[in-house]
């Protein structure tokens, strides 16, 4: 019963943590331009992010090493520091965009302007980092997280057509007043918000703060491909309410306020609560996995000691580095950047900078050396192998059509 209450309970964390302001933002962004049209992007990117977590949890477990320690061993300091730099550069990139995420929604929770909880709310995550233990701050941001599922709700509730939304998702084509290469841009932005690369960073050093054996490894894949896939449908849930609400009215999503606008609308001031308390507890569990995977990578690579269950004196260059990070983070945010937009960025270049963090955890899920008898079988490294072609051709088609598209203006 305990192990099947533990199952349940990941799973309900992964679909409550699936869902973060790139999530957000992007899937509303597209739903208010494409409606449904690019639905088949987030499956492609669910199936991608459950390969990519499933193999670095793998690694971990049979290894007992996270995901940079492998890749310095496998690759080398030098190409592992080629990944390590655009790794952080994405990271951090995403602390910023996640913490602006939490002073957004607070901001629309209080009346109170965001940059007043900026500061705030960097703290609380630096906080909860420092005295909260792994599995209850996992664990509780995830499962506030699930009350996102109120889109869902909300959806069903403004009543669609849903022949409309079928057509749009079965057979799917760029809508007039858009252009080819601006469809493909979101394309690539929507595949880079479902598989952004801290999310394995924090899953497979997870597995190592919570001592994962292969013992663990069927929880750990019931997590990952039952708990991704149904935070995917919350993805399209909150597409389906921007393409029911926001489209037909010619509204663009460039605020927070735009994206939770088709709740407020079908499910009313109690739709409204709970969508406040699920982006404030997606933005805030996001914030506080991106902080420890930007320690996590740093550390992991230098060979310095690490893990929320060392205390700060004894992992200090661990600590000092999350520190550092939120710094880094308000300084940007202070500058008046828009989160928003900040967000709209680092999804695409999470998407640029996937191969770097991809194809060496491909490369040590095959070796017999870390792996021992739980290498990958035939049928994952095809799939492996399909999902590196895609990235490499989103990663290397992400410049160009940002420059062509003007980031997709």
């Amino acid at each position: 019963m305990k192990r099947l209450l533990g199952v349940a309970l990941g799973i309900l964390t992964a679909i409550g943590g699936f869902v973060d302001i790139g999530d957000l933002v992007t899937n509303a962004v597209v739903g208010s331009r494409f409606g449904l049209s690019l639905v088949w992007v987030v499956a492609v990117g669910v199936v991608g992010i459950c390969l990519f977590a499933n193999m670095s949890g793998r690694v971990a477990a049979a290894s007992g090493r996270a995901t940079f320690e492998v890749i310095r061993e496998r690759l080398g300091p030098r190409a592992g520091l080629a990944n390590l730099s655009a790794s952080f550069l994405i990271n951090l990139m995403t602390v910023t965009a996640e913490i602006g995420g939490v002073a957004l929604a607070l901001q629309l929770a209080s009346s109170v302007h965001y940059l007043l909880w900026i500061p705030v709310a960097a703290v609380a995550v630096w906080l909860v980092i420092w005295r909260v233990k792994f599995s209850i701050m996992e664990n509780v941001t995830g499962l506030l997280g699930l009350t996102l599922i109120v889109f869902a709700v909300a959806l069903f509730l403004l009543k669609p057509d849903w022949g409309v939304l079928a057509g749009q998702a079965l057979a799917p084509a760029v809508p007039d007043g858009e252009t080819v290469p601006t469809y493909w841009y979101y394309a690539i932005a929507l595949f880079g918000a479902a598989m952004t690369p801290y999310e394995v960073f924090f899953f497979s050093s997870g597995a190592v703060e919570e001592g994962w054996t292969v013992k663990d490894l069927v929880q750990s894949r019931l997590n990952v491909l039952v708990g991704f896939p149904l935070g995917g449908l919350l993805s399209v849930a909150i597409a389906g309410c921007a393409a029911v609400v926001l489209l037909p009215a010619g509204i663009a999503v460039t605020s927070l306020s735009q994206v939770i606008l088709p709740v407020a609308e079908g499910a009313g001031k109690l739709g409204l609560a709970f969508v406040l308390v699920g982006v404030v507890a997606a933005t805030f569990g996001a914030a506080l996995e991106t902080t420890l995977s930007s320690g996590y990578t740093l550390a992991q690579f230098f060979g310095w000691s690490w893990g929320k269950f060392r205390r700060p004196v004894q992992a200090a260059r661990f600590h000092l580095a999350m520190i550092i990070c939120l710094l880094v983070g308000l300084a940007v945010l202070a500058t008046g950047v828009d989160p928003v937009l900040v967000t709209e960025y680092s999804v695409v270049f999470s998407a640029i900078a996937l191969p770097l963090t991809y194809l060496p955890i491909l490369i040590v899920s095959n070796d017999p050396q870390y792996m021992g008898q739980h290498v990958n079988g035939r049928a994952v490294n095809v799939l492996g192998m399909a999902y590196l072609v895609i990235i490499l051709v989103a990663s290397l088609a992400a410049i160009p059509l940002m420059i062509v598209t003007g980031a997709g203006s």
